[in-house]
């Protein structure tokens, strides 16, 4: 897509939106406050906002490849103290989705050096080969989605910070459209 192509469709949103509600964008700049923190995977086929037809300003979106929680991933630890201290977010999901790339990886023991600290966080929270080795991908990614939902209770600023807050694990199906909730 070419930049006046990116600038076309921009046009086009804002067109839309301000055909709905003029003062759209006055209410944007006043603040956001989200009810959900979303933890989704990096995919360019599972926007959180656009699947749900949610609207600006209804989600913080924290997004990597497999939609990890690490404790030292000072990114992901920054989103979440921020969501649950200053948002005060009501709700968490995590969200992983069929047909995962991410899990595809580090289940295939891709060895791209690039990508080999992350991959081992995903395969460390994956069932061992040898008891497993028939499990299909999207079996595997909730296994993940579900692994991750026990990672964010267990981690220190969801502990201090998270009280009263909702957890939650959810599958998107890239082939149907479908949200499943696992947890």
């Amino acid at each position: 897509m070419e930049k006046q192509e990116l600038q076309k469709k921009n046009a086009e949103f804002i067109r839309k939106i301000k055909e709905r509600d003029p003062l759209y964008f006055n209410k944007l700049k006043e603040g956001q406050k989200p009810e959900f923190l979303v933890l989704s995977c990096s995919d360019s086929r599972v926007s959180p906002s656009i699947i749900t037809e949610m609207p600006l300003g209804y989600m913080f979106v924290h997004r990597n490849i497999a939609n990890q929680v690490a404790v030292e991933d000072e990114s992901f630890s920054a989103s979440l103290y921020y969501a649950l201290k200053y948002l005060e977010v009501k709700e968490i999901i995590v969200k992983g989705h069929t047909d995962c790339g991410g899990i595809k990886a580090a289940w295939s023991d891709n060895d791209d050096e690039e990508l080999q600290t992350w991959l081992s966080k995903i395969r460390k929270d994956l069932p061992q080969k040898d008891v497993s080795k028939d499990m299909t991908i999207d079996e595997l990614t909730k296994i993940n989605v579900l692994k991750q939902v026990d990672n964010l209770k267990k981690h220190p600023i969801f502990k201090t910070y998270g009280k009263g807050v909702g957890v939650r694990g959810c599958l998107f199906h890239v082939e149907s459209g479908e949200l499943e909730s696992l947890v």
